[in-house]
């Protein structure tokens, strides 16, 4: 299993001949490294609703034939743009033939603002645990610190974790690093930093600071194997 991360909260996973992407916020990402026009993608997993994380997954899922998993309110709404959808909620897990997704609770906001300015509701913003391969990939979406990462991380050994350090928006870089301690995950990397103004950060430090030493920054592009 490969997995590469791309700016922002963008996670590429490529796992048994499929390439899975994680909120796929590629236009107006100055972070990223890829091109939408190039993206060859077969299952998106969106976290939540706001638009840095939905991002491309429209164009992208209809120029691919991806499906899309998301929360149940969020997969209606795309499936009304003429996506392929899979609805699911916070508790709940699937197992499809590329692996098996659940949905953990995230602590945030869930909306897809239009061109016409109007906000639409998206459902219950979440976390994602992705499980293929015999490994277990965590990626916690947009959220503040919640004391059940302890039980996300008991019931489910988890492997890579991407955590928010941006602040402003999620968790900070203090909160992240205990976020981390209460997960266990073997490798912990850091992802929603750096975009806007708001969520500046140094990641380099935020790795500093967790007790396991069990850091890794990578940069756009760069990825882990497994």
């Amino acid at each position: 299993m490969k997995i590469s991360y791309h700016g922002h909260s963008v996670v590429q996973i490529q796992t048994k001949g499929k390439n899975i992407l994680i909120d796929p916020f590629i236009t107006g990402n100055g972070l990223t490294d890829l091109k939408p026009d190039e993206i060859k993608v077969d299952v998106i997993l969106l976290t939540h609703g706001h638009n840095d994380h939905v991002g491309d997954t429209v164009a992208l899922a209809k120029r691919n034939n991806a499906l899309v998993v998301a929360n149940h309110e969020l997969a209606t709404y795309l499936s009304w743009q003429g996506v392929n959808t899979h609805g699911m909620h916070i508790g709940g897990a699937c197992q499809f033939e590329f692996g098996k997704v659940k949905l953990t609770q995230a602590f945030h906001g869930s909306s897809y603002t239009t061109e016409n300015n109007e906000l639409i509701y998206c459902g219950m913003p979440a976390g994602i645990l992705f499980m293929s391969e015999g490994k277990t990939i965590y990626h916690a979406g947009d959220t503040g610190l919640f004391s059940d990462m302890k039980l996300i991380g008991e019931r489910h050994p988890i492997d890579v974790a991407f955590l928010p350090i941006g602040d402003n928006f999620t968790m900070g870089p203090e909160d992240a690093a205990y976020a981390a301690k209460l997960l266990k995950a073997k490798t912990v990397v850091p992802i929603h930093y750096n975009t806007f103004p708001p969520i500046q950060q140094d990641p380099y430090k935020f790795i500093e600071m967790l007790e396991d030493k069990n850091g890794k920054v990578l940069e756009p592009g760069e990825a882990i194997e497994l």
